[in-house]
């Protein structure tokens, strides 16, 4: 699988999620379209708050640390607003839509 973005080829896993990091706004519009979701001003605050985690820790949290940091960004952000944004699982959905590789276990942070 590949996606277009901004005019090129980007390869994939079997699950779609990027083989490396591509932090280009192109990458999350492409992603979150084949994964249906429009997205909003609450979904790049994930988006951003994601991509500045893997920059600094070289991956991405678990939920409980993303939910717990989150709420410090968003109003009102709670599990089922996450789920709202991401529906397939805001850590593994939002790190895709990111642009991210795919997180791999349990573990993170």
């Amino acid at each position: 699988m590949a996606y277009l973005i901004d005019g090129d080829s980007v390869e994939t896993d079997e699950q779609g999620f990027l083989l490396e990091p591509d932090y280009r706004d192109g990458a999350v519009t492409a992603i979150a379209a084949a994964e249906g979701i429009a997205l909003t001003d609450a979904h790049w605050t994930v988006v951003r708050y994601l991509r500045d985690q893997y920059r600094e820790h070289g991956h991405t949290p678990n939920f409980r640390t993303m939910l717990k940091e989150l709420s410090q960004l968003l109003p009102g952000c709670d599990s089922k607003s996450l789920y709202d944004l991401y529906p397939a699982g805001p850590a593994k959905q939002g790190a895709k839509v990111a642009g991210l590789p795919q997180p791999l276990g349990k573990g993170g942070y």
